[in-house]
């Protein structure tokens, strides 16, 4: 170095570096004194012009990651991105997934044993007896990315009691699905059935189910039959909507999944039903109930006369005198206003 500094006015500082086999780099540094360099970007662009935090691409990528068997590295991760609509390169992808400890090597640790379905095909006999739920990818055009949406189904009637369509889908997002859902239609002794998604194994979801004596079963890895009802469901709504129309927004999107939410469930006749809708199967039941509940208290009025004719019955006397004692004594009590 110091060869360089007492011929530098000779010549030129490329030329010294190399008659002294020294990178220029060396000659040029200097140190930092522990001094930061320019903070990196909290926001990121993307194709439509839009400029977002950084906290949302994190929770897209999340949710990229959040697939039942994607093991992505940050290359292919910042390939997703791209095709969302981002323009982001690997090396802030690699920070961003770095800062919020995504790179692959983090392991998903779960407390508890988790419980595995027994039977494949569930049967289920009642209303709010089985629930599946599942999360379905959704392209809309004019963003030109995916949203995400959350679908909760009634197996016996196949309603859907609740959805949540949004730019990607958090636990605390599940929490309050299953909190509204239990403010309508109290969710104790319900099984409810889900893959392995990370959502659905998050200890806070399984806490709060276990809270409400919800008993949580995940299907097994890669068998998707095990939540068939919810899969129907999903490809019934690929079909139907994701298949006919192109959307121009995430608003236009939502407005259009709301109208085949009520479609579906108050119009749509299902095969499985016996060709009637899921409110009709519903309050076919709910019916049915009342009306069981209703011949119960008629029954309840005439029990003691019913009391009495088997009591004597028992005693020995045949059921014809039995009843004729029983309208004997009615006369009696009214005429004497007894």
């Amino acid at each position: 170095m110091s060869v360089i500094q007492q011929f530098k006015s000779k010549a030129s500082i490329a030329d010294l570096c190399c008659w002294s086999l020294l990178p220029r780099s060396v000659y040029y540094y200097r140190p930092t004194n522990g001094r930061k360099g320019v903070p990196p970007s909290a926001t990121t662009l993307r194709m439509d012009g839009k400029v977002v935090s950084n906290d949302e691409v994190v929770e897209d990528i999340r949710t990229i990651l959040s697939g039942e068997f994607v093991c992505y590295g940050y290359q292919n991760v910042t390939m997703d991105l791209k095709d969302m609509g981002y323009i982001i390169n690997h090396k802030k992808v690699y920070r961003l997934m770095d800062e919020n400890h995504l790179l692959l090597g983090k392991v998903i640790r779960t407390s508890g044993k988790r419980n595995f379905v027994r039977f494949r095909r569930i049967e289920a006999t009642h209303p709010m007896e089985y629930l599946c739920w599942d999360i379905k990818y959704v392209w809309v055009e004019g963003d030109r990315k995916n949203y995400y949406l959350l679908s909760l189904m009634d197996v016996y009637t196949r309603r859907i009691l609740a959805w949540v369509f949004q730019g990607s889908i958090r636990k605390v997002d599940l929490l309050k699905i299953i909190r509204r859902v239990d403010l309508s239609h109290p969710l104790k002794g319900v099984t409810l059935r889900n893959d392995n998604g990370s959502q659905f194994i998050a200890n806070e979801v399984r806490h709060y189910l276990n809270t409400l004596d919800v008993y949580q079963e995940f299907t097994h890895i890669a068998t998707p039959q095990e939540n068939s009802y919810i899969e129907s469901f999903h490809s019934n709504f690929e079909r139907e909507v994701v298949k006919r129309f192109e959307f121009n927004s995430y608003y236009d999107a939502k407005t259009t999944i709301s109208a085949y939410m009520d479609h579906y469930n108050n119009k749509r006749r299902h095969s499985a039903l016996k060709r009637v809708t899921p409110m009709a199967k519903w309050n076919e039941y709910f019916s049915s109930i009342s009306a069981d509940m209703s011949k119960t208290a008629k029954g309840s009025e005439e029990i003691s006369t019913v009391d009495i004719i088997s009591t004597e019955i028992d005693l020995g006397v045949d059921k014809e005198n039995a009843i004729f004692a029983q309208q004997m004594r009615k006369e009696f009590i009214n005429k004497y206003n007894l």
